[in-house]
């Protein structure tokens, strides 16, 4: 029989952006000079999903009409993080929630949370 190990990954620092956090935000930032945007920020507020249970998005965008996005960023996606925007996008329906990935070849796949 093979052993297997479980590999450790960095603990995460609430309120400081991961490497691919950091990335997509400076393709916020781009976006925001080029016009597309309003506005952006990492991690503003926290919304609540149930009692004791809540979803802090990666991003809050402001696009040009108003509208509120919430971006979340995800090297991969997790059970319960897939749960919790799949149901703050059902609970939060005034805003859009979407899914940003990295693109095989540069890029960002960016998925509309049905």
């Amino acid at each position: 029989m093979t052993a297997t190990r479980a590999v450790a990954r960095p603990r995460r620092i609430h309120g400081a952006p991961n490497k691919t956090e950091r990335a997509y935000a400076q393709t916020l930032e781009l976006r925001k000079l080029a016009g597309e945007i309003q506005g952006y920020d990492f991690e503003p507020i926290k919304l609540k999903l149930a009692p004791l249970t809540f979803y802090t998005p990666d991003f809050m965008v402001i696009g040009n009409e108003g509208q509120i996005e919430f971006h979340e960023v995800k090297g991969f996606m997790e059970d319960d993080a897939a749960v919790k925007i799949k149901t703050a996008s059902v609970i939060h329906w005034y805003a859009y929630f979407y899914l940003v990935t990295r693109a095989k070849g540069g890029g960002w796949n960016i998925q509309l949370v049905p």
